[in-house]
């Protein structure tokens, strides 16, 4: 059995968005007890991560991370067309990933307690993003 959604986010700029909640209501809607969940984010200047939900100071200590990895406006970059964040944001994408698998037991996603599925938005002004998930059970 296979169920598909199509969820879209808007997101206020670069930065992590917890989307669990919508993703583990595609989940429950789709009655799956035991399976996967494949979630994969249609856009190539954001990511999806997991990563612990509990403390805020993760999230924040994440994007330094990547800004020192992919810093905005490097002289190094060609692409800039879509302003001095383009590159930074395709690159910190590739960095990271655009799809992730959580298996399913019990007919909800079998995080662990700190985890949380966030989409990650890499570009500085705020966007709208789709994500599909994919239910396999």
């Amino acid at each position: 059995m296979a169920q598909q959604s199509i969820l879209t986010f808007a997101t206020s700029g670069r930065g992590l968005q917890d989307i669990s909640d919508a993703v583990a209501g595609v989940v429950a809607d789709s009655r799956v007890q035991c399976g996967l969940a494949h979630v994969f984010v249609q856009h190539t200047s954001c990511s999806l991560t997991i990563t612990e939900n509990a403390d805020p100071d993760v999230l924040r200590d994440l994007d330094t991370v990547l800004s020192r990895l992919a810093p905005d406006a490097d002289p190094g970059y060609r692409h800039d067309a879509e302003g001095p964040d383009d590159m930074a944001a395709h690159a910190r994408s590739v960095l990271t990933d655009t799809g992730l698998m959580v298996p399913i037991g019990a007919g909800r996603l079998l995080l662990g307690t700190w985890q949380g599925i966030y989409l990650w938005e890499h570009r500085t002004g705020g966007q709208r993003r789709r994500v599909v998930v994919t239910v396999l059970g």
